[in-house]
């Protein structure tokens, strides 16, 4: 199994002391943890795309090649690139050249993104976001594989043996997709063999696993093998302390201020209480055998290899927040990479096969 550490680098006062950080120390702190998550061992960090209130994760390809420049092992992921508000050529370019200065480092999570300020700054409708993203989606796969593309496409200017630059390092880049309850995404993993990101934050297990289970059936009608599958899924939390109880004593202001905001901002509540959200959420909060355990129960449910936990410290402080990465890393990830196979591709950069002499 592999692990991610991902932020969508939300920009609001801290859940527990109420102290908004200026954006400038937001950023830094992304940085310091792209660096953190590289020394502890993780496979991947991925930044988000959000253009809306209270997210600063408007322009990931900058912040993802600040983070290529920090580090030299760790893959680097977004999550998720917003193709449904993007132009396609604009986009490849961005990304090709991310990848050249990542060498090689780029996997990209897409989605249509979530928000309805995010759709009127860009005039997409309810009505057209899923054609929009794929239709963007496709036009980016060729031009990332082909010279010269002609497209006669709905959602920008048509293309005509048009040529984008710079070409690309990897040939492909690998694309997952990033899914949270509906079956438009999954359809157009399964239609291409791509592999699927469950969002999995924000729900208990069982509509995920429902798209996961619609996604493997879908694979096949499109007549791919079945053991080229892969899934990622998403964490609602993670908070890793020697016992159970230290791990709710810790998280428990976290989890009531977040209650509060949610009921304060009108957004739905699915779970009322910290005992429940660690029960039936997808949160990784406990000691290290509880971790293992919630981890191995969705591994059962949904077949994935990837996991990806929260970046940020979201409430708790810094020290206590390394103190948990730290563990998830020592006694966590060594049980689970042991246990759960990893993804069926190599974890490195796709490159094309050399030249036969």
């Amino acid at each position: 199994m592999k692990f991610l550490a991902i932020t969508l680098i939300v920009h609001r006062p801290d859940p527990v002391t109420g102290v908004q950080k200026p954006t400038h120390d937001r950023f830094r702190e992304v940085l310091d943890n792209a660096v953190l998550a590289e020394e502890l061992g993780f496979d991947g960090f991925g930044v988000g795309e959000r253009h809306e209130r209270p997210f600063i994760s408007s322009a990931p390809t900058v912040v993802l090649s600040h983070i290529a420049a920090l580090t030299r092992r760790i893959r680097l992921f977004t999550a998720v690139t917003t193709l449904s508000l993007l132009d396609p050529v604009r986009a490849y370019e961005d990304y090709a050249t991310l990848d050249h200065l990542a060498d090689g480092r780029l996997d990209l999570i897409i989605g249509k993104g979530n928000g309805a300020a995010q759709r009127e700054l860009f005039q997409v409708t309810p009505e057209d976001q899923w054609d929009r993203n794929a239709e963007s989606y496709e036009v980016f796969r060729r031009l990332w594989r082909q010279d010269k593309v002609t497209a006669d496409t709905r959602f920008r200017p048509p293309l005509k043996d048009a040529e984008a630059w710079p070409r690309p390092y990897q040939q492909p880049v690998r694309v997952w997709h990033g899914s949270a309850t509906s079956k438009e995404s999954v359809d157009l993993a399964a239609r291409y063999g791509d592999p699927l990101f469950s969002a999995n934050v924000t729900h208990p297990i069982e509509p995920y696993a429902e798209l996961i289970r619609y996604y493997r059936e879908r694979w096949e009608h499109h007549g791919h093998d079945p053991a080229d599958i892969a899934v990622g899924a998403g964490s609602a939390g993670l908070y890793v302390a020697p016992t159970s109880q230290q791990a709710l004593e810790v998280y428990r202001p976290v989890s009531e201020s977040n209650l509060a905001f949610q009921k304060r901002t009108g957004l739905p509540v699915v779970f009322e209480t910290l005992e429940d959200f660690v029960e039936r959420s997808s949160a990784l909060i406990g000691s290290p055998q509880q971790v293992i355990d919630k981890v191995h129960r969705y591994h059962e449910r949904f077949g994935h290899t990837v996991q990806h936990v929260q970046a940020d410290a979201s409430g708790l402080t810094g020290s206590r927040h390394r103190a948990s990465l730290e563990l998830f890393q020592s006694e966590v990830a060594p049980v689970l990479r042991k246990d759960i196979p990893d993804p069926p591709f190599p974890w490195a950069p796709v490159l094309p096969e050399p030249a036969q002499e």
